[in-house]
C-alpha cells in the first residue's frame, strides 16, 4: 500500500475510532481492520453518485456487520454524501444521522437497517434478486437500463447465523452473479477467538452452495482486493464470496484481540493508534492532501448518473412504453380506487377459507400490478400464494413472478425486505402462521423501516386440526400485535380479506394477513368498514348496548350465533380484524363502536387472550385460548376449547350479570 492510498485509508480508520471514542460506545475493531476493503470497493469499483444517493442505477452496498457502522459513516463523510464532521462527532447520540447501527431513511447512503447479524446478507440477496428481475424485464440489446451490482460486507458473526446459510443457499440456487460479498474474516468475536464455537470452512461451504469463492490473504493489500473484486464481477452466473483475512483493531495495541471488538479503544490507545497509522491531524479533521484525494474521486463518481441518463434518454426514445412502465415500477404506483373496489366484489355468499380468498385476491392484484412478486416457504399450494400463469423465477427464468424460497422462513422475509428496499417491486411472502416465529426478527425490521411488505400467514388457529399443537398458533397473534408499526389482520371472510389487501397496498408499513384453513361464511355487512380496523357488524336496537361481543376471523360468525342464542336485542357484535388500524381512528369513532359506558364486553378469539385486555376491561369476559391445542379434527377442538355459540352465550350472560351487579353497587 503506497502513501497515496495509505493516508486516505488510515484517515477513514481514525475518523471511525474517534467517533467511537467520543461517544464512549461502539465497535472500533471492524473499522480498523476492514477499512482497506471498504476504500477499495467505494473508490475503485462501486458505481455510485454521492451528490444523488438515490441514483436509480447505483450499485447497492449493505453493511451486514452493522456494528461496524462508524466505518461506513467515515467513508460517506469522506466521499461527499453530506455527512458532516459534526455528524461524526454526534455518533450514537440521540437524533443524530449517525446512529449506533445503520438505519434506513436516516443517513444518506444507507440502503437498509442492519445490526441483527446475517440479515444484511439476506437483504443483499433481495437487492440482487430485484436487479436481476428488473434487468430481465426492461433491458434491451445495447440499452441496459438496469445494470448494477449488490455488495455486502459481512463478518464472522454473520457467517455463524443460520439466516446466512439459508440466504447463501438461495443466492447460489438462483445464480445471482451480480451479488458480491466481502467477508471480513478476522477470527474474533466478543467472547474471543471464534474457534471456541465456529470452525466451519466457510469457503468450501459457499462453494458447495454454488458460489465463486476468492481469497485475499492480506487485508492490507488493496491491489489484491481490487483484483478479487474484478474477478468476482467477471462471473455473471454465480454469486461471489471474497474471503479477506484481516486483523481486528489494526494499528492499535489491541489488534487481534476481542478487547477492541465492542468497546472504545480508550484515549491513550487511540492516541497511540493515530501515531502508528501516521495520522497527526486534530480530532475529526481531514488532512488537506487526503481531502483533495477524495475530492478527485468524488468528481468522477458524480459523473456516473449523467452517463446513465444518456442511456435512459436513448432508451426512452426507442422504447417509450417500456420506459414509462419502468418508471411506474420504480415509483411503486398502486392500483386506482376503482380497481381496488373490485376486490370486494369477488366473493359470492358462499362459505370459503380466507386462505382461498387471499389467493383469489393476490391473483387479481397481480393483473393490476405487474410489479407484484412473491412466494412461499415451500407452502404455496397450502398458502394459496401462487400467481397463476406468471412463471417461476430462477436462474433460467428471471422474469418469473413466483419466488420459491424453500423451507427458509427467516431468509425469505429478509430477502423480501431487500427486494422491497431496492425499489421496483411490491413483495409478499407466505407460510403457516405458527412458523412466523422463525421470521419474526425480519418482520420486525420491515416495521422498523416502514416497508410495504405483505406477509400471508395461513392456518391461523386450532382450526389446523389434526396436525396438532406444534402447528396450531396460540400466542402468535399477541406477539405480532406488539411490534410497533406492523398491521395484523385476521379477516372473517372474503370481503374483510379484500380490505386487508387494500390497506396493505395503499397504506404505510408492513401487513400480516392471517387466514383460516377452514371454510368461513361470508358475513352480512362485512366489507370496506374493515379498513377502520374495528366496526359494528350487528347492532343493538337501543343506542347504548347492554353487552358487546367482539371477535376476529373465524370467531366472528360464532359471536353472531351467540347473539342469536342470547335472544337479547341489546347486544352489539363488533368485528375487530385489525387492532392497529382501530387504534389509529379518532377517539370519537372508537367510542362509537365501543362506548365507554358499556362495560359488559366479551372477546372471542381462538388465540391468546392478552391483546384483548384494553378492550374488555376489568368487568369483561374472554372466550380465548391460553393453553396449547391438541391433535384432533378442527370441529372437535373448537368444541373442546369452548368455541361454541352456547359457551360464548354463557360467558356473555355471566359478564352481563356481573356488570349489572357492579353498576348497582
Amino acid at each position: 500500500m503506497n502513501k497515496t492510498t495509505q493516508n486516505p485509508i488510515n484517515t477513514a480508520r481514525v475518523l471511525a475510532a474517534e467517533a467511537i471514542q467520543k461517544a464512549n460506545s461502539g465497535h472500533p475493531g471492524l473499522p480498523l481492520g476492514a477499512a482497506p476493503m471498504a476504500y477499495t470497493l467505494f473508490t475503485r469499483h462501486m458505481n455510485h453518485c454521492p451528490k444523488n444517493p438515490s441514483f436509480v442505477n447505483r450499485d447497492r452496498f449493505i453493511l451486514s456487520a452493522g456494528h461496524g457502522s462508524a466505518l461506513l459513516y467515515s467513508m460517506l463523510h469522506l466521499l461527499g454524501y453530506g455527512l458532516t464532521k459534526e455528524d461524526l462527532m454526534s455518533f450514537r447520540s440521540l437524533g443524530s444521522r449517525t446512529p449506533g447501527h445503520p438505519e434506513y431513511g436516516r443517513t444518506p447512503g444507507v440502503e437498509t437497517s442492519t445490526g441483527p447479524l446475517g440479515q444484511g446478507m439476506a437483504n443483499a440477496v433481495g437487492f440482487a434478486l430485484a436487479e436481476s428481475m428488473l434487468a430481465a424485464r426492461f433491458n434491451k440489446d445495447g440499452l441496459e437500463l438496469v445494470d448494477h451490482y449488490t455488495f455486502a460486507l459481512c463478518g464472522d458473526g454473520c457467517m455463524e447465523e443460520g439466516i446466512e446459510y439459508e440466504a447463501a443457499s438461495l443466492a447460489g440456487t438462483w445464480g445471482l452473479g451480480k451479488l458480491i460479498v466481502l467477508y471480513d474474516s478476522n477470527d474474533i468475536s466478543i467472547e474471543g477467538d471464534i474457534s471456541i464455537a465456529f470452525r466451519d470452512d466457510v469457503a468450501r461451504r459457499h462453494e458447495a452452495q454454488g458460489w465463486q469463492v476468492l481469497t485475499v490473504s492480506d487485508g492490507e493489500d488493496i491491489d489484491a482486493i481490487d483484483a478479487a473484486i474484478t474477478l468476482a464481477k467477471s462471473d455473471k452466473k454465480r454469486p461471489s464470496l471474497i474471503v479477506v483475512k484481516t486483523t481486528i483493531g489494526y494499528g492499535s495495541s489491541k489488534a487481534g484481540s476481542a478487547d477492541c471488538h465492542g468497546s472504545p479503544l480508550g484515549a491513550e490507545v487511540l492516541k497511540e493508534t493515530k501515531k502508528n497509522l501516521g495520522c497527526s491531524a486534530k480530532p475529526f479533521e481531514v488532512p488537506a492532501d487526503v481531502a483533495k484525494h477524495y475530492a478527485e474521486i468524488v468528481d468522477g463518481l458524480n459523473k456516473n448518473e449523467a452517463e446513465w441518463n444518456k442511456v435512459a434518454k436513448a432508451y426512452k426514445a426507442a422504447y417509450p412504453d417500456d420506459y414509462e412502465q419502468f418508471n411506474k415500477f420504480m415509483r411503486g404506483k398502486a392500483p386506482s380506487e376503482e380497481e381496488l373496489a373490485e376486490l370486494y366484489t369477488l366473493f359470492a355468499n358462499k362459505a370459503d377459507a380466507t386462505r382461498n380468498s387471499s389467493g383469489v385476491i393476490l391473483n387479481k392484484l397481480a393483473g393490476m400490478m405487474p410489479n407484484l412478486v412473491g412466494g412461499s416457504a415451500d407452502l404455496a399450494p397450502s398458502n394459496k400464494t401462487y400467481l397463476k400463469n406468471l412463471g417461476d423465477y430462477g436462474a433460467e427464468n428471471r422474469e418469473g413472478r413466483n419466488l420459491h424460497f424453500g423451507i427458509r422462513e427467516h431468509a425469505m422475509a429478509a430477502i423480501c425486505n431487500g427486494l422491497t428496499l431496492h425499489g421496483g417491486f411490491n413483495g409478499f411472502c407466505g407460510t403457516f402462521f405458527v412458523f412466523s416465529d422463525y421470521m419474526k426478527s425480519a418482520m420486525r425490521m420491515s416495521a422498523l423501516m416502514e416497508l410495504n411488505m405483505i406477509y400471508v400467514l395461513t392456518h391461523d388457529s386450532i382450526g389446523v386440526g389434526e396436525d396438532g399443537p406444534t402447528h396450531q398458533p396460540i400466542e402468535q397473534l399477541a406477539g405480532l400485535r406488539t411490534i410497533p408499526g406492523l398491521k395484523v389482520f385476521r379477516p372473517a371472510d372474503g370481503r374483510e380479506t379484500a380490505a386487508a389487501y387494500v390497506s396493505a397496498i395503499t397504506g404505510k408499513g408492513p401487513s400480516c394477513i392471517v387466514c383460516s384453513r377452514q371454510d368461513l361464511p361470508q358475513v352480512k355487512g362485512s366489507g370496506e368498514d374493515a379498513l377502520f380496523g374495528g366496526y359494528i357488524v350487528s347492532d343493538s336496537v337501543s343506542e347504548m348496548p347492554e353487552l358487546i361481543i367482539m371477535a376476529s376471523g373465524s370467531e366472528l360468525d360464532l359471536a353472531l350465533k351467540a347473539k342469536t342464542a342470547l335472544g337479547n336485542e341489546n347486544v352489539r357484535v363488533v368485528s375487530m380484524p385489525c387492532m392497529e388500524l382501530f387504534e389509529k381512528q379518532t377517539q370519537k369513532y372508537r367510542d362509537s363502536v365501543l362506548p365507554p359506558k358499556c362495560r359488559a364486553r366479551v372477546a372471542v378469539e381462538a388465540a391468546c387472550s392478552a391483546p384483548w385486555g384494553k378492550y374488555v376491561g376489568l368487568d369483561g369476559g374472554y372466550v380465548c385460548m391460553d393453553t396449547f391445542g391438541s391433535s384432533a379434527p378442527a370441529e372437535k377442538l373448537f368444541e373442546i376449547y369452548g368455541f361454541t355459540a352456547e359457551n360464548v352465550a354463557a360467558v356473555a350472560k355471566k359478564t352481563l350479570s356481573r356488570a349489572k351487579k357492579i353498576s348497582v353497587e
